[in-house]
Order: structure tokens, then C-alpha cells, then sequence
């Protein structure tokens, strides 16, 4: 009779707890993210679910509350430290949703922190195997955000997606072979459903390409290659490939077999526009830097390619530096944008790229066609300007490394050595620039330096640094290299700028308050007047700011957050460089701010 009681009792208690664990499912699957709120994040202040703040990358933010006139209240709410031994490189962007923020560190770590207190709700480390190759230190720079999954590539080239609640591993797939180079640091982003990916590792030889996967199972959808020769691919429901032709031409722009070895990694983040359904994507270096073995343009690399997401097709393409010799990579983010002609008065759908060979690009983001090209720094010798007309360099022959394989030279084992502005660390590098809609104006991180640089012989071997050059970094000037800089797009006219001992080498935030925050490798997140770049706010941090800072809104108070820890390539080089920075600290911390109540 008792156990008969027992049983009656305890019905209705499963079904009250069937009944809430039901509704807890409902309650975390309204609270995953959509499309909807990936395509609305620009506009959604609440939270930050793309790696730009927006699919198009502009890192613009229409919160007002934080401006000139109450940025000097601003104050830390709370700080949180990735913690070990393991404090170098941090350059991620957190991610904001449903009360938490997720922020990759390096090593390919990802944390879940509550977003109110900074409180750690899990961590993810991936297990890293002995021998891989990173080229340009142990960088992470974010995740992408599905559902109720959290993605991230890691340093030995592969994806990992975790339940965003509970930090549990729900799929792992490889991307390629770390042995032959390749690696990931770059964020996914989420396209139409689809998660899109890069390559890192061009330095080996790798062949860079682009691929779209379910990001719910990290299965293949499609895959394009951006070396020229080599195919691509649909996959079908069971993972078999099948052919979705080649990239370009086999041997039009490059010889022999070089195209198999042909680098142009995709090693920064995508980013799409749904005007025009566009995934843009910039391809790195060709390998060898070498030019001499690899004569011809050499596509699709130091370019920025347009990819149809549906058909995983290039539309179209912009090469921004061909037949490369500098290692003037082309991964720099391409940015959407309007403005209106000033000669018709029509609406422009542009596209805005800050590239490493110190010039600013301006193109139709349908079409690819060149609309403006001007520099963005003091010094470029590579090439005279750009050509208006065919939208190619007009080249300074003599200011190209000089051939290892003439017989005047065999002896000496290497080619002419060359002065060259901008060095190969760029007018800009990975640090992403924002573009205010408010004031029509690119604020980019800036860098002036050059270098001495030579090419040797060189041939390919799995898994091994693929360069054929020799270099040295220099400053162009004693009081600064760094240089915050507000560029108009449209008349190629640097409106204010902000110098900097040390390179800048952290990405940039704007927002409808007139405020541009970027951080310094001096350790300082500041903020400075849009419209004029006057500094307005700084804090000291304790390490070198190389990430880009985010904002974003929680009952109606607005927080700024970015991620604290110095390296990256810029230490990994020696010379005069280095006596900017050798003092500078490691580290690993997130910082959050608020406006102090009084």
C-alpha cells in the first residue's frame, strides 16, 4: 500500500519536472542565436554575436551614453585574468549574449565569463600536440556564436564547438594538417546559416582557401580555393565532394607547379554583405616571398576576393598588390560602406580597405571596380601610386628585392639588398579599423617603419618556413611609428591623427557617442574625440592592448570591454623595433567598463 502511495506521489513530481526541464529546453532555444540576430547585430546594442559588430565589419556602435563629455567617468567594473603561465598574444574580441561573454585566449583557450560580474562559468583548452607551427605567435583573434554553440579554431588547424552553457564539446573537425603548416587564429563567422573559415600558415606553403560548414555538425558545404589551379568543391548530404571548378586558370599567373605551394592564406575574418550577398575575404602572401621563382601576378593572393555563399563561386576580385615581393599581405578586412558621390550625388555602395602596402582602397562592393586608391601613410616606394584606369600598381622596378639568381651575385648567396616602404609588417596588419556612419570616416591604425630586405634561394619542404628573404625592420621616424589616423574615404584626405611611440597593433571601436577607443602596446585602452581625435579618456591596463575593443548595452547602462595582453608578431622581430617594446609586459586580462555613479 505504501510503495502504491510512493508511485502516486511521485508521478506528478516527474511530470512537474518533465514539464520544467521542457520548458528550460524552450527557454534555451528562444535564447539561441538566429540569423536574424546576426544580420540585426549592428543594430542590436544588447549584445555582440559577429566578429566586427555587424556582418559588415564596421565596428560601429550607435550607443551614446559614453561620449566626450562623460567618457571621463568611466571606470572599471569588473576584470577577469585568463590566469597560468600561458599570457602572450591576447587579440580577441568577446562575443556578448544571453548575460555571458565569450573570449578566446591564447593557446587556444575559450573562456565563458558571466558578463555582469566577470564570474568564470567554464573554460575550454585545447589540447595543443607537440610541434605546431604558428607563424606569427599563439593568437586567437574570437569565436562565432550558433544556436546554442560556441566555435573556435585552434592553433593545430582544427574547429571546436561547444554547448555555450555548459562549455561541453559537442563536435571537433579537422581542417588540415598542422605537420604542413596550417593553423587557425582567425574568428568564424556565420553566413546564411553556413560557418565560414579560413586558413593560417601561408609562410609554409599552404594552399589558402575558404570553406563553408554546417555549424551545427561541422560538416562540409563547400570549399574555394584563393591560389589559382586548384579545384573546388560542393560536398553532398553523405561528404562526398564533387567538383565546383577551378579557381582561375592553371599556369595563366603562375609557373610551373609554384600554384600547388601557393600560400595566400585566409587568415582573418570574413565579412558579408547582404546587399549584395557577398562574402568578402583577403588572401595573404604568395609563396615563396621569393618573387623571382614566381613570375606573373600569381592569383588569387595579397587580393581581396568576393564569394557568392551560395554557390561558394568568386564573383569577383580586387588585387591589391600583384606578383607580391614584399609580403604585402591582402588579408586586411574589406569594409562596407556608403557615401555619396560628390560629382552626381548618387548613393555609392563602396567597400574600404586599409592594406599592408600603405595604400587605401576604395571599391564598388558589387562589381570590384576601382572607385578611389590614395595612401594612408607617409612613405611608399614599392610602387609610384596606383593606376586609376586599370587598377594596377605603377611599379618602381628598382625598388624590388633584388634576383638571387643572377651570376653577379650566385657567390654572395643573395640578391640585391633594397630599402622598402612600408615594411612587410604593414601599413596596417590584423588590426581591424572601424568606419563611423555618423561621421564618414575610416579610423584606422597606422604604422610607419620600413626595412631592408633581400631574397635567396629557396625550394619548397613540407612543414618548413617557405620564404626565400631576408630582412630588417626600421623605424621612419625617432618620435613615433604608430599613428591613429581618421581617413576620408572619399577624397583620400587624413582628417586628424594621433602618434604613437610604439607600432599600434590593437583594433579599433567608434560609436554615435563621437568616440574612437583603441588600445596601445604602452598598456593604455584610450578614447578620442571622432570629429577631431582629441584624447578624452585613458586607463592603463598593465599589458600591451593588441585586440579590438567592444560596447554593447545592459539595461540601460552602456559597458566597454577589451581584452589586455601583449604580442603577436610585432615582438617576434628584433632591431630598432624592439627598443620600442622590449620593456613592455605579457598578460592576459579582460576589462570591463562602466560609467561611475555618483
Amino acid at each position: 500500500m505504501m510503495s502504491k502511495i510512493k508511485r502516486q506521489r511521485a508521478l506528478p513530481v516527474m511530470l512537474t519536472a518533465l514539464t520544467v526541464a521542457l520548458a528550460g529546453i524552450g527557454s534555451a532555444q528562444a535564447k539561441g542565436v538566429t540569423d536574424e540576430d546576426i544580420l540585426k547585430d549592428a543594430e542590436l546594442t544588447h549584445q555582440i554575436v559577429t566578429h566586427g559588430l555587424g556582418t559588415k565589419g564596421q565596428r560601429y556602435s550607435p550607443l551614446k551614453q559614453i561620449n566626450p563629455e562623460t567618457v571621463r567617468d568611466l571606470v572599471p567594473a569588473w576584470a577577469f585574468s585568463f590566469g597560468g603561465e600561458k599570457q602572450r598574444g591576447q587579440q580577441s574580441q568577446p562575443l556578448i549574449h544571453d548575460g555571458k561573454m565569450f573570449v578566446t585566449g591564447s593557446y587556444s583557450r575559450i573562456y565563458a565569463l558571466d558578463v555582469k560580474t566577470g564570474a568564470k562559468l567554464w573554460k575550454y583548452e585545447h589540447r595543443l600536440p607537440e610541434g605546431i607551427m604558428p607563424c606569427c605567435d599563439v593568437i586567437n583573434r574570437g569565436a562565432a556564436i550558433y544556436g546554442d554553440l560556441v566555435i573556435f579554431g585552434t592553433l593545430d588547424a582544427q574547429l571546436v564547438a561547444l554547448n555555450k552553457d555548459t562549455g561541453r564539446v559537442v563536435w571537433r573537425e579537422k581542417i588540415d594538417d598542422y605537420k604542413a603548416g596550417y593553423s587557425m587564429t582567425a574568428a568564424p563567422q556565420i553566413v546564411k546559416g553556413k560557418l565560414i573559415t579560413g586558413v593560417s600558415g601561408g609562410e609554409f606553403g599552404v594552399m589558402g582557401r575558404v570553406e563553408a560548414r554546417d555549424p551545427l555538425t561541422g560538416k562540409m558545404i563547400w570549399m574555394r580555393p584563393v591560389v589559382e589551379g586548384h579545384m573546388g568543391y560542393t560536398y553532398d548530404k553523405d561528404g562526398k565532394a564533387i567538383e565546383n571548378g577551378v579557381s582561375g586558370t592553371v599556369n595563366a599567373t603562375w609557373p610551373g607547379d609554384l600554384w600547388k605551394t601557393g600560400g595566400a592564406a585566409t587568415w582573418q575574418a570574413a565579412y558579408y554583405d547582404p546587399d549584395v550577398n557577398l562574402i568578402f575575404m583577403g588572401t595573404g602572401n604568395p609563396a615563396p616571398w621569393n618573387s623571382w621563382l614566381r613570375p606573373g601576378d600569381n592569383l588569387y593572393s595579397a587580393a581581396t576576393v568576393a564569394i557568392n555563399p551560395d554557390t561558394g563561386k568568386i564573383v569577383w576580385h580586387y588585387q591589391s598588390t600583384p606578383h607580391d615581393g614584399w609580403d604585402y599581405d591582402g588579408v586586411n578586412e574589406f569594409i562596407s560602406f556608403e557615401y555619396n558621390d560628390p560629382k552626381t550625388g548618387k548613393l555609392v555602395k563602396a567597400g574600404g580597405k586599409a592594406d599592408r602596402n600603405g595604400f587605401f582602397f576604395v571599391n564598388d562592393r558589387a562589381t570590384g571596380k576601382l572607385l578611389n586608391a590614395f595612401p594612408f601613410v607617409t612613405q611608399i616606394d614599392w610602387a609610384k601610386g596606383i593606376d586609376m584606369e586599370t587598377g594596377r600598381p605603377i611599379w618602381n622596378d628598382e625598388k624590388r628585392p633584388g634576383n638571387p639568381f643572377l651570376d653577379s651575385v650566385k657567390d654572395a648567396g643573395k640578391g640585391e639588398v633594397v630599402f622598402n616602404a612600408p615594411s612587410f609588417l604593414g601599413g596596417k596588419n590584423q588590426m581591424p579599423m572601424a568606419f563611423s556612419p555618423d561621421t564618414g570616416l575610416f579610423y584606422v591604425p597606422s604604422n610607419e617603419w620600413g626595412m631592408d630586405i633581400w631574397n635567396e634561394p629557396v625550394s619548397y619542404k613540407r612543414g618548413a618556413a617557405y620564404l626565400g628573404a631576408g630582412f630588417t625592420i626600421k623605424p621612419l621616424y625617432e618620435d613615433y611609428i604608430g599613428a591613429m589616423r581618421a581617413v576620408d574615404p572619399v577624397n583620400g584626405k587624413i582628417v586628424w591623427e594621433v602618434k604613437n611611440n610604439a607600432p599600434l597593433w590593437g583594433g579599433v571601436l567608434t560609436t554615435g557617442g563621437n568616440l574612437v577607443f583603441y588600445g596601445t602596446p604602452e598598456g593604455y585602452l584610450k578614447a578620442v574625440n571622432a570629429k577631431t581625435g582629441e584624447e578624452v579618456w585613458q586607463f592603463q591596463t598593465g599589458s600591451g592592448v593588441i585586440a579590438p575593443p567592444v560596447t554593447w548595452d545592459d539595461n540601460g547602462e552602456q559597458y566597454v570591454a577589451v581584452v589586455s595582453g601583449w604580442g603577436g608578431a610585432v615582438p617576434l622581430w628584433g632591431g630598432d623595433v624592439a627598443k620600442r617594446v622590449n620593456f613592455l609586459e605579457q598578460g592576459g586580462m579582460v576589462w570591463v567598463f562602466k560609467l561611475h555613479k555618483n
